[in-house]
């Protein structure tokens, strides 16, 4: 018997994961960053093979990744982890700067910034496996780096479906509530973060997206 959510206790840090392709920024919200030997200094991360990132990191073979901290609002977070690079520039709006390589990473809300150069990759399925060579590193302006556990018990945030450690009991699909007796609604409201429909003529103030974790300040009404 395997319980997944055994796996659950391991601890995870939280990180922007970005690289170039065909000339353009991607990047998204990765918890698998973590170093593997010191000399030479080299570190790995895992990565949805459907991601744009892979794919960007496999035709530059560099990437940068950013270690975010504690202040580090849902709107980054959840931007660069329930998007894709393909129809979104994940980039705008937030502070930015440009590694040596030529990859664009954001640089606020960080602890760290490291630029690699990939040397192997694994085939794990859904995923490649990158481990690579440390060309540059520094520290950021914030010190208090964010862990998993605190992202989802204190910002109360989401799984991604690509990410490593999702498991499907995560997410909750949104269904129109015509059932108990109770009128369908008219309006739905949009996560502007993630994308995830609710179904409801208002939502309460205290309403919390049960994909990205955001709250009702992140929705937009929609009629039906």
């Amino acid at each position: 018997m395997i319980d997944p959510t055994a796996l659950f206790s391991l601890s995870y840090g939280l990180y922007l994961v970005s690289s170039k392709k065909d000339g353009r920024n991607v990047g998204c919200t990765v918890n698998t960053f973590a170093q593997v030997t010191s000399d030479p200094l080299q570190v790995s991360i895992a990565i949805n093979k459907d991601n744009f990132t892979t794919q960007g990191i496999q035709e530059t073979g560099q990437f940068e990744v950013v270690v975010l901290s504690e202040n580090a609002p849902m709107d980054l977070i959840g931007g660069f982890g329930f998007h894709s690079s393909k129809t979104v520039d994940k980039f705008e709006g937030w502070s930015t700067q440009v590694a040596e390589s030529g990859i664009e990473y954001v640089n606020e809300y960080i602890c760290a910034h490291v630029s690699v150069k990939v040397v192997n990759s694994l085939d794990l399925g859904s995923h490649i496996f990158f481990v690579g060579e440390v060309t540059a590193a520094e520290k950021g302006p914030e010190t208090a780096p964010m862990t998993y556990a605190y992202y989802h018990q204190v910002k109360g945030g989401k799984t991604p479906p690509k990410a490593s450690s999702y498991i499907a009991e995560d997410a909750a699909p949104a269904t129109q509530e015509a059932t108990q007796g109770k009128p369908a609604a008219k309006y739905a409201w949009r996560c502007t973060v993630c994308g995830h429909i609710e179904y409801a003529d208002e939502l309460p103030d205290d309403f919390v997206c049960p994909i990205c974790g955001v709250g009702k300040d992140k929705f937009e009404r929609v009629e039906l």
